[in-house]
């Protein structure tokens, strides 16, 4: 038994202009909005409180460094030392369509016009706050964990360098990726269920990078339908269950499943390169199951949850023991590895290879790099070398054979472009250990941690536990993969920031991390050297906000575009109305919702919402006009099963007035649509 408390508390940030984080496309900014970001905390205690343990899945590209640091100050103001680096997992769900520009090294500058602080603010504020709702409802109740075969969601992206690795080490198992779900089960002591954790790897981009609509993707659709069941009657975002759908070594794994094709010629482009005959690599994509992305989005989301509800429903095997973590900071530039008793090796100062430039199948890069560059390009790295400064040959040598196209750790204005300092951590829960890693684990790198972790327990007198591992955790460092897979200098190789041996880095630190718990030695560990905190202010490229300006004898609200009269179950309602730059809300309430689906009750005469922008049948999106107009089309897809009756749509938003002394204020306003009817016919 332990004392359980959960947590949800949105981390959505502004909607509009700012860079969506993770396929590094500049011009895929945020134009509105499908699905909210939420932050989900779970808290263990021990019955006698005097271990908690704290695991946090956001819906966001990754936890960056600042986002860990500026909350574990917030905690640490607030609590004390109840919530520290030690005891608290931050870990991002790996969405790609979430704002950006929470990151305080400069290489994520370019691709999220610098830091922007409403949108580091709305993550920070959001986890703590989702871990206050925790740690005050936390009640006696137990855990069980199960874990089963998610089937027909993944594929291996890069299957050329998984063959790269032993084939006595593949002949262990069936597939190319980690099929397996592992799921925490929370109940109270009443059996009242609490929530649950699901760890699943694959990359949440069943969106691509042509969509404008800030989303949670597969997972956190996984997620809203978990919680849409158990909190039956409240709307998406609102009830008591939470249900997490966090990341694992996803590195290599895709969850479009009808892989890679030339978008030009239809004919498929798996092969080492990725790349076409016409047009070469920037031809080469993957798609999902689905008629479209939402479509893809949906199937894979379901095929998740369908998995995470059955296990959940089965969990019988409970979750006892005593709680612990361990953490330390390293730096990861300077690590010394021994590989056997005659042969050390070393990590390296960071550096990202040409085929980082490249992207992947699931998002190609703007330029015709390709995947597997064993060679640098004279073209690229002449102009690298004249803008950036060329890599010493040391950090050249240290790399071999990726070829480096920039060479991070060695470029510090304005401020370092990479960490060296990194987070490893290691929290147990009884017999579940949760692995929490600073980037993306391939497949192979995360069974070779898993078992090497595994392994260390088990010498050192703690059989049996159940190794889980937590992606994208509390600072960001790219990917990770093994030695054989880094030979090939595919996008997850190149992108293998500390050099070949990185995965034998890791799992010397997570062994010592281990080892520590399992003989109860962890106040021995050294700290580690403290990460910098970077003094930036709002550093950024994203347009200022101006005044916000309507067309001649119209006002904010109004509607440009009518709805129908009549709708059917499977159509789409839609309404366009005067609107204002959404970011005018994300700075004044957190908990803004900007539109709702309202549905006419004719006995009380009034409106009830039934929908809001939460709900993955509404779309929200921001067209931009002319010196300061612009509208707002809201979508809804009227799902099967939606009552028959009489419904309107609403908008509410804020817009910027400048007044006479140059301060500005943001106004509230809204808008309604005519009603409309839905029939059954």
């Amino acid at each position: 038994n332990y004392l359980l408390g959960v947590g949800r508390a949105d981390c959505t940030g502004p909607v509009a202009e700012i860079p969506l984080m993770g396929y590094a496309k500049t011009d895929q900014v945020g134009g509105g909005l499908l699905m909210r970001l939420y932050s989900r905390a779970f808290i263990v205690a021990e019955l006698d409180d005097s271990r908690r343990v704290v695991f946090v899945s956001a819906d966001i590209g990754m936890v960056s460094q600042r986002v860990r640091l500026e909350v574990l100050k917030k905690l640490k103001s607030k609590y004390g030392e109840l919530y520290r680096q030690d005891n608290v997992i931050l870990s991002g769900t790996h969405t790609h369509s979430g704002p950006g520009g929470y990151f305080q090294y400069t290489l994520f500058w370019i691709t999220s016009k610098g830091l922007i602080r409403p949108s580091l603010n709305a993550i920070v504020n959001g986890i703590i706050k989702s871990i206050d709702i925790a740690h005050q409802n936390m009640k006696k109740g137990r855990l069980f964990i199960n874990r089963g075969t998610v089937e027909n969601s993944q594929i291996n992206r890069s299957p050329f360098s998984y063959l790269e690795n032993p084939a006595s080490e593949r002949s262990r198992y069936s597939s190319n990726m980690d099929k397996e779900m592992v799921m925490l089960k929370m109940v109270d002591g009443n059996g009242q269920e609490l929530g649950l954790i699901s760890w699943f790897a694959v990359h949440p981009v069943s969106m691509n990078n042509t969509n404008h609509l800030v989303n949670s993707d597969n997972m956190g659709y996984a997620s809203y339908l978990f919680e849409q069941e158990k909190n039956k009657g409240m709307l998406p975002g609102e009830g008591s269950f939470v249900a997490a759908f966090a990341s694992s070594n996803l590195g290599d794994v895709s969850p479009n499943t009808k892989g890679p094709f030339c978008v030009n010629t239809g004919e498929s482009c798996n092969n080492p390169q990725s790349t076409c005959p016409v047009g070469g690599a920037t031809m080469c994509m993957a798609t999902g199951p689905g008629d479209d992305m939402f479509d893809s989005t949906r199937i894979i989301g379901q095929n998740i949850y369908l998995k995470a509800r059955e296990l959940y429903e089965k969990a019988s095997q409970e979750v006892t023991g005593p709680l612990s973590s361990a953490h330390q900071w390293v730096n990861m530039s300077d690590v010394s590895v021994e590989l056997n008793a005659t042969h050390t090796v070393k990590t390296c100062k960071p550096a990202l290879g040409h085929s980082f430039a490249a992207g992947t199948i699931d998002g190609v890069g703007t330029f015709n790099f390709t995947q597997g560059s064993v060679e640098g390009d004279p073209f690229w790295d002449e102009i690298r070398d004249q803008l950036l400064g060329e890599p010493s040959n040391e950090t050249k040598a240290c790399h071999k054979p990726k070829p480096i196209l920039f060479s991070t750790g060695e470029m510090t204005r304005p401020h370092p472009w990479h960490p060296d300092i990194v987070d490893v951590q290691i929290a147990a829960i009884g017999s579940l250990a949760i692995v929490a890693v600073p980037g993306e684990f391939t497949t192979m790198s995360g069974r070779r941690l898993r078992e090497a972790v595994k392994r260390e327990f088990e010498s050192h007198g703690t059989p049996r536990m159940d190794v889980v591992i937590a992606g994208l955790c509390n600072v960001y460092t790219h990917y990770i993969t093994t030695y054989e897979e880094y030979q090939v200098q595919r996008y997850e190789a190149a992108s293998t920031i500390y050099g070949p041996h990185t995965l034998s880095a890791y799992i010397q630190l997570y062994r010592g991390l281990a080892r520590a718990i399992a003989m109860n030695t962890v106040q021995d560990l050294p700290r580690g050297p403290e990460p910098p905190v970077f003094n930036i202010g709002n550093m950024t490229l994203v347009p200022p906000l101006t005044a916000d300006r309507v067309p001649a004898n119209k006002t904010f609200g109004d509607v440009l575009q009518e709805v129908r009269q009549q709708y059917r179950a499977r159509e789409v309602a839609e309404v366009t109305f005067v609107g204002a730059n959404p970011r005018n809300s994300a700075e004044n309430a957190t908990e803004h919702n900007f539109l709702t689906v309202e549905r006419y009750t004719s006995t009380s005469d009034s409106w009830h919402v039934v929908q809001n922008d939460a709900s993955w049948d509404t779309r929200f999106y921001w067209t931009k006009g002319l010196l300061g107009q612009s509208n707002m089309t809201i979508e809804w897809h009227i799902p099967c099963g939606t009552e028959p009756g009489i419904y309107r749509i609403r908008y509410f938003g804020h817009y910027r007035k400048k007044l006479s002394n140059n301060h500005a204020v943001s106004i509230p306003f809204d808008g309604t649509s005519s009603a409309f009817e839905i029939t059954t016919l």
